[in-house]
């Protein structure tokens, strides 16, 4: 019977980067041993001659080609103008995403450094 402890959850949360309370600590090491008896469950199923299945529906995915349509100078030109930071014809824009940003979170951890 899988029964995960407020330890398992802890470091759980620390792999996650989650800040839980106590309570959600507790309330978690229960849904989570729970999922996991379930599955303890499905595995005693008998599935001998049953095909692996990724999904039900029949749809399949479309794919297209990735065609460049090119612009008329002009309108790139203006468009370049009009934006709020650009480098020749290149628009510049906050950062979405930052490399390697879990290893500067991870600097305070001594057991953990290397995210690559």
């Amino acid at each position: 019977m899988a029964n995960l402890t407020k330890a398992d959850i802890e470091h759980l949360a620390h792999l996650s980067r989650l800040e839980l309370t106590d309570a959600e600590k507790d309330l978690y090491a229960h849904q989570l041993s729970a999922v996991l008896e379930y599955m303890e469950i499905l595995n005693e199923v008998n599935t001998d001659g049953v095909e692996p299945t990724a999904q039900v529906t029949g749809l399949q995915d479309v794919y297209r080609e990735d065609v460049v349509h090119d612009c008329p100078k002009d309108s790139r030109e203006e468009i370049v103008a009009l934006f709020p930071d650009a480098e020749g014809a290149a628009l510049k824009v906050p950062a979405a995403l930052i490399h390697n940003k879990a290893a500067s979170m991870a600097e305070d951890d001594d057991d953990e450094k290397d995210f690559t």
